[in-house]
């Protein structure tokens, strides 16, 4: 029943062989991967206004500067990405790059970063759709943690069912909302030039008491969380068709033509209309009220716009599992990691940013806007460590026209540098937590990477001299009475060896004097040992016989304990029996020199 299930809602599995077709083309990657920095566009202006509206309505036309700044950033990050891809064509984006040219300890801030920052983008991203839906529908405010929760197990099963599937049913949201947030951008355009426009926005250029460049610093910092997920196309370079380099590198291109028009485009929009900041309604349905009114055009608007925001987790589930597959194929990440699903998906990879961001957004209670300083400072991190990354690469190899690469580099490394250095002094308070996450992921790290390290020196032999060596074997079988389940385990104990001895421990004489007489009636010629056990416990008196055992043939035979277990035809009949094979089987588990083997008899009532 599981399994049917399970077919049911991932679909069939797919052969190795299918993988190739798993790949995108350039048109599913835009929607794919995308999706995030996309979305960003309905809450980039928004957070910009949050911050400006402290100084009251007339300080608002600071919003359309700090929005070409942002604006500006983004060229140059596209400029910078375009050349990291074609020099890593293999993927990981600031991991790999900062790895390879900076040091692994700086490759490990950058993937942790990331992975914070992927985690974080799940999280925003279905918080900041809850916030849309209940702009529209207030009553279901108090519900957005329930809300969110369903976003994200809803995007882990479709991303369960693998990337091209997923890919072909996110196409359509996406390039929904960018003709939605285009249309709104056009009709706001056409009320403002026809003069439908009821609202006096504050005057452009007007003087604002009590500004500081420390308070522009930070709306512009916050502006810049319209700038996450950029890094995405470059971390997933193996999921394009080939020539993947050439496709990633138009794909980004285009998401960020895409991205600088409509986020110009809502800022502008917000100005004109005089826009500001509500905690019960988004900018972006603001906006489609004062334009359309409340009629279906707003709605279709305020349902894209929630789709595309819940939808835009999609990207971290696509570049994380893959970001953990590099980080677990140089062993700073565990192996399971490395392992394909049925759907010939990073299964536990998704699985796993699941359960964490919906921690998450449990934590912090689906604010949106708690979550955005730290999701937006965990990308600007890898940011200016890949080009600096990437500076450093084109010192060492100064191929031919490398100048202009690394100008560009340079620009990018400066600018991101100073984002983050804005971010730490204008939003300490809220992003002070990633200077203690950080540090522990990356020990989580460097511990999984010793392990991994001291297992293949423990485990490695010299295929030249280090051979097998023949051994006897005895063999000690726990026995709880005379049954079938018995009879079986040593029917097969004596077609391995010659030494094997039957353990029974008993509680008392008459159970002891019981048994002995019983054994020697049925006489399947294995020798009986009997326990007696004071403190009506098994596992003492077992494990002190088998230090013996262990003590005296270690040196010349191999010691297996071999027990005897029924296997219950219904899952529940087990919580009928004491499962004491499984709890001497989990005692044993620690003992250097005893093997330990399970002989099931399975029962067929």
């Amino acid at each position: 029943m599981i399994s049917e299930f399970k077919r049911f809602l991932l679909g069939r599995p797919m052969k190795s062989s299918e993988l190739a077709e798993e790949k995108l083309n350039k048109v599913k990657a835009l929607a794919v991967l995308s999706s995030d920095a996309l979305s960003s566009v309905a809450y980039g202006t928004e957070q910009i206004l949050l911050v400006l509206i402290t100084l009251g309505a007339v300080a608002m036309w600071y919003s359309i500067p700090i929005s070409i700044a942002v604006v500006g950033l983004l060229t140059i990050l596209i400029l910078s990405y375009r050349q990291t891809i074609f020099a890593y064509t293999t993927g990981g984006g600031a991991y790999i790059v900062a790895k390879d040219n900076l040091g692994t300890t700086t490759g490990l801030v950058a993937g942790g970063s990331l992975l914070v920052d992927y985690i974080l983008t799940v999280a925003v991203s279905t918080s900041a759709s809850t916030d849309a839906i209940t702009s529209a529908f207030p009553v279901l405010h108090e519900h957005r943690v329930l809300l969110a929760l369903f976003m994200i197990a809803t995007v882990t099963i479709l991303n369960l069912r693998g990337i091209t599937e997923s890919a072909t049913i996110l196409m359509y949201p996406v390039y929904l909302f960018v003709a939605a947030i285009l249309v709104l951008i056009i009709g706001g355009g056409f009320q403002w030039l026809v003069g439908n426009v009821q609202a006096h926005p504050p005057k452009y250029g007007a003087i604002v008491p009590g500004i500081t460049l420390f308070l522009l610093l930070r709306a512009f910092s916050s502006g810049c969380s319209a700038l996450t997920g950029v890094e995405a196309v470059s971390n997933a370079i193996p999921n394009f068709r080939d020539p993947a380099p050439k496709n990633a590198a138009l794909t980004l291109i285009i998401m960020g033509l895409i991205l600088g028009v409509m986020f110009m485009g809502i800022s502008l929009l917000a100005y004109l209309f005089g826009i500001s900041p509500n905690p019960k309604e988004t900018v972006v349905s603001q906006i489609a009220s004062a334009v359309f009114g409340r009629g279906i055009v707003y709605y279709s608007i305020q349902a894209v716009t929630a789709l595309i925001l819940f939808l835009a987790a999609n990207t971290a589930f696509a570049a994380f599992p893959l970001l953990a597959f590099m980080l677990a194929k140089d062993r700073f990440m565990p192996n399971m990691f490395m392992v394909r699903g049925d759907r010939l998906g990073f299964s536990n990879g998704i699985i796993f940013l699941a359960i964490l961001s919906a921690i998450l957004v449990i934590a912090f209670k689906g604010e949106t806007e708690n979550l955005i300083p730290l999701y937006a400072l965990g990308v600007f991190i890898p940011f200016t460590l890949s080009q600096a990354g990437m500076m450093k690469r084109w010192i060492s190899k100064k191929p031919p026209g490398w100048l202009l690469p690394f100008v560009i580099n340079t620009l990018g490394m400066l600018t991101t540098l100073t984002i983050c250095l804005i971010f730490l002094i204008t939003k300490l308070s809220q992003v002070w937590t990633i200077f203690v996450f950080l540090p522990i992921v990356i020990f989580i790290f460097r511990k999984i990477n010793q392990h991994y390290r001291d297992l293949a020196d423990e485990l490695r032999l010299d295929i030249e001299t280090d051979k097998p060596e023949p051994k006897g074997s005895v063999i000690v079988i726990p026995v709880a009475g005379i049954s079938q389940v018995v009879k079986n385990t040593i029917s097969y104990a004596q077609s391995l060896s010659d030494d094997i001895v039957a353990v029974y421990v008993g509680f008392s004489d008459d159970d002891i004097k019981k048994m002995e007489e019983r054994w020697e009636l049925w006489n399947p010629e294995v020798r009986l040992i009997v326990l007696r056990s004071r403190y009506r416990s098994i596992i003492r008196p077992l494990f002190r016989f088998i230090d013996t055992v262990e003590w005296k043939k270690a040196e010349t035979d191999h010691v297996t304990v071999m027990i005897p277990q029924f296997i219950t035809k219904r899952w529940w009949h087990n919580l009928l029996h004491n499962q004491t094979s499984l709890l001497i089987r989990a005692y044993l588990f620690a003992r250097q020199d005893v093997k330990i083997a399970t002989v099931p008899y399975r029962l067929k009532k």
